[in-house]
């Protein structure tokens, strides 16, 4: 009843203010579960005044989830408000290259190009990261810089400041998040007092890991104070609505960031600004894409009816029974993963059951990585660590969240749970099909040829194997 009167409520204010066009930013932010005390996570009791207070000022989501756990295929989508693997944009970094670049299908525009039409300033202060072929300028009205080469796109320096006078915006500033720095900070996590989960060997490195990302979140509040105390002093907190989220979770777990568990691809969103609800917790199932639609529906525009997502505040608006994420190539690392999120459970489907969990990555190089492998190569890992980063793969996972928070009794062979198992499923299928999910398809030849211009070696996918042989070399063999 609370949510229902408060988005009548809400409504009307949008009626009553409908002459002002707020100002509308995305602090969007890297690799960062939402470990607050807010979202269940104790440890960060009180260490997040900046985020609390945002909260208590607006609608805090407990159950937000991206379309994608990586950076770029995420971005993909959210830019677009379309699922990434309906444009084509789902493989990580791609579009890199003169050689592979790929065209948005006909019709789809981005949220700063449909703003930019509605007599918006547009800017993206940080990295964009889309999988598509775009020219800066046209989808972002200031602080473009000059194009550089390179492989992991292109960024911008503009914000707000740099708006003519009277224009409304649509900004946005990008955070590292869990990629950031904590040497500075004072009040760090002891990692003596973590537990880590149970695909984790219990050492001080992973405890270490575990300590540092609560220490990430600590420092992110800190970033997210000094963006609030800006528009304040700018004058533009009464006219400006915020949305703080994450592009996918925890970058310190190797069954978080790049992978279809809940640690992969649950976030944190709030929403806030003139005209939203105040100290409201929303908990149904909802998708990053939600975020698109809403956005454009509190700037007043009508909403393209190719949106994936849902204008959260809308009249209509009908809560999700589910909601779906997908992983396919990241950088070198072939790979194609669904899940379906619903009420209760986390349904996964592999699709490549030919390769394990932690094979060949971007992190390899990492300590943690190391340290499991040399525990695998030992006969050490210990069961429940070998199961989930070296066992075979399943061809589908089904786990109960209320039982099995950290998904590690898979479900998927219960007959108890079998008509469980058969609905997930059905889920999935219809919307592979329905969204014409591209990963089905495989990826171009010119695209993966691009892909092992960039990363040589690395790259030890059997997907790879018909460049070498045009190159007169013989697959590598691959390792555990």
């Amino acid at each position: 009843m609370k949510k229902l009167i408060s988005v009548v409520l809400f409504s009307l204010s949008l009626t009553a203010g409908a002459a002002t066009k707020p100002n509308i930013l995305w602090i969007f932010v890297e690799d960062l579960s939402p470990w607050m005390a807010s979202y269940g996570y104790p440890v960060n009791e009180g260490k997040t005044p900046a985020l609390d207070q945002l909260s208590s000022q607006g609608v805090r989501f407990s159950r937000c989830f991206v379309p994608a756990p990586v950076c770029s295929s995420c971005r993909s989508g959210m830019i677009t408000g379309v699922y990434q693997t309906t444009t084509g944009t789902h493989n990580h970094r791609s579009s890199r290259t003169p050689e592979s670049l790929i065209d948005l299908p006909e019709g789809i525009k981005t949220l700063p190009q449909i703003f930019r039409e509605n007599g918006y300033a547009t800017f993206n202060k940080g990295k964009d990261d889309y999988n598509f072929n775009y020219k800066r300028e046209e989808h972002y009205s200031i602080g473009n810089p000059k194009p550089k080469k390179g492989f992991y796109g292109k960024k911008g320096s503009g914000d707000w400041t740099q708006v003519p006078a009277g224009t409304p915006w649509f900004g946005q500033i990008q955070l590292n998040g869990g990629k950031t720095g904590t040497k500075g900070l004072k009040d760090k996590v002891d990692p003596a007092t973590m537990k880590v989960p149970a695909y984790f060997p219990d050492e001080e490195m992973f405890r270490k890991e575990w300590a540092h990302h609560y220490d990430t979140v600590r420092v992110t509040d800190e970033h997210v104070k000094g963006i609030m105390d800006r528009l304040k002093k700018d004058g533009l907190l009464e006219n400006t609505i915020v949305f703080f989220f994450s592009d996918h979770g925890n970058n310190h777990s190797l069954r978080h960031k790049q992978f279809c568990y809940e640690g992969g691809v649950h976030v944190p969103l709030i929403i806030s600004g003139p005209g939203i609800p105040k100290d409201v917790v929303r908990k149904e199932l909802m998708s990053a894409l939600d975020i698109s639609a809403t956005t454009l529906a509190l700037a007043g525009i009508e909403l393209p009816d190719y949106l994936d997502g849902q204008d959260l505040f809308s009249k209509d608006y009908k809560p999700r029974d589910y909601v779906i994420s997908a992983r396919d190539r990241c950088d070198y690392t072939i790979d194609r993963i669904r899940t379906v999120r619903s009420e209760k459970f986390r349904y996964i489907r592999n699709f490549m059951t030919d390769r394990i969990l932690l094979q060949p990555q971007y992190r390899d190089n990492q300590a943690p990585t190391k340290r499991l492998r040399e525990l695998h190569a030992s006969g050490k890992l210990g069961k429940v660590p070998e199961w989930a980063f070296f066992g075979k793969r399943p061809s589908e996972e089904l786990y109960d969240l209320e039982k099995d928070p950290d998904q590690i009794n898979n479900l998927a062979t219960d007959p108890n749970y079998a008509e469980e198992l058969k609905k997930h499923r059905e889920v999935l299928e219809a919307w592979i099909k329905k969204t014409d999910d591209k990963g089905q398809y495989g990826e171009s030849k010119k695209n993966l040829r691009a892909v092992y211009k960039r990363w040589k070696n690395k790259c030890v996918n059997p997907e790879f194997d018909f460049i070498k042989a045009e190159e007169g070399k013989a697959p590598a063999v691959k390792k555990n």
